[in-house]
């Protein structure tokens, strides 16, 4: 299994939403963005939603909802997710570079 680590995650379920602090070096504005963008998407379809880094440190969003969860907007969560990935491809790309050179050790492009 490919290990990943979390940058943040939020839940419809409990209202709770989780930033690593391993990643504390980031800009606030850039970690009050993650919160607001987590926060939102689980507002608007439900569920959970977890942006992570894979081992070739590449940034995922994941969304996820409780199997008994009637209300989630599985379709709603796919096309918000790539709706995100359009409107933030500048900040995901960012942080994709940021982790690839202080947590993978490579060389900036």
């Amino acid at each position: 299994m490919e290990e990943t680590i979390v940058l943040a995650a939020a839940s419809a379920y409990d209202k709770k939403y989780y930033f690593n602090e391993d990643f504390d070096v980031l800009p606030q504005s850039i970690k009050d963005e993650l919160k607001i963008l987590c926060v939102l998407f689980t507002e608007d379809v439900g569920g959970m939603i977890e942006l992570n880094f894979d081992e070739a440190g590449n940034l995922n969003i994941i969304s996820r909802a409780d199997p008994h969860d009637l209300l989630f907007d599985e379709i709603g969560s796919h096309l918000k997710i790539k709706q995100l990935q359009v409107e933030r491809k500048e900040l995901f790309e960012s942080l994709e570079t940021f982790f690839k050179v202080f947590y993978l050790g490579e060389e900036e492009m």
